[in-house]
């Protein structure tokens, strides 16, 4: 394994809970009723996708982008890393590993968030929404993550962390390892239904078994 490229939200912080609520008042700004489960089934990284299938015109999608930019900045109080995220990250960093980010994350609010965490040092790569004109779990945002690492050619020598089924099926169509981390989005169950060759609580369980076998 030469490198690793995560997911940014529910994997290496903690914002799913405040991405949530502000989904939760979009869909009620447009008279629609929040339903965690419905809301679980219909998740997607492609954001657009997500609230067609929650029932807002596809028509409305720049307006409703701009209502979850505005939710999201009054919900979330300051993004918290994961739980020895960065410790995990240090650890990997020293070990040789190249990293990256891939994520569906808008790049204004995740490069802002990258410097208050700290996390941003040891992610010199990163691919966010908007960046092309596809997301996960189309494998192209991944391949260009991995052709700026160096490592287009051999995508089964990296490994894409994530807490989303889209993440796995995204790292199984570029070939790389799929490591499913468990959360409010996706149970064990899920992720390796997904496709993951692993799943784990958090990166830092999962950097101690990583490291340990290497």
């Amino acid at each position: 394994m030469d490198a690793i490229v995560f997911d940014w939200d529910g994997t290496l912080v903690d914002t799913l809970p405040a991405i949530t609520r502000a989904n939760a008042t979009v869909l009620e700004s447009y008279g629609l009723t929040f339903d965690p489960e419905t809301y679980r089934a219909a998740y997607s990284p492609d954001w657009q996708e997500m609230y067609v299938r929650l029932g807002i015109d596809r028509s409305r999608m720049a307006e409703a982008g701009e209502r979850w930019l505005a939710a999201y900045a009054v919900e979330m109080d300051g993004a918290r890393p994961m739980l020895r995220a960065g410790e995990a990250l240090e650890r990997l960093a020293g070990a040789g590993l190249a990293m990256g980010l891939v994520t569906a994350g808008d790049r204004s609010v995740v490069e802002e968030q990258l410097v208050s965490t700290g996390l941003g040092r040891y992610l010199p790569v990163r691919v966010c929404a908007g960046d092309l004109p596809v997301m996960k779990p189309h494998p192209a945002p991944l391949r260009k993550a991995l052709a700026e690492l160096g490592l287009a050619a051999v995508p089964e020598r990296t490994a894409y962390v994530g807490d989303a089924q889209d993440d796995m099926r995204m790292a199984r169509a570029v070939g790389a390892r799929g490591v499913g981390i468990v959360s409010m989005l996706g149970t064990r169950e899920d992720l390796l239904a997904a496709g993951a060759s692993d799943v784990v609580n958090s990166v830092a369980d999962w950097v101690d078994g990583f490291l340990a076998a290497r």
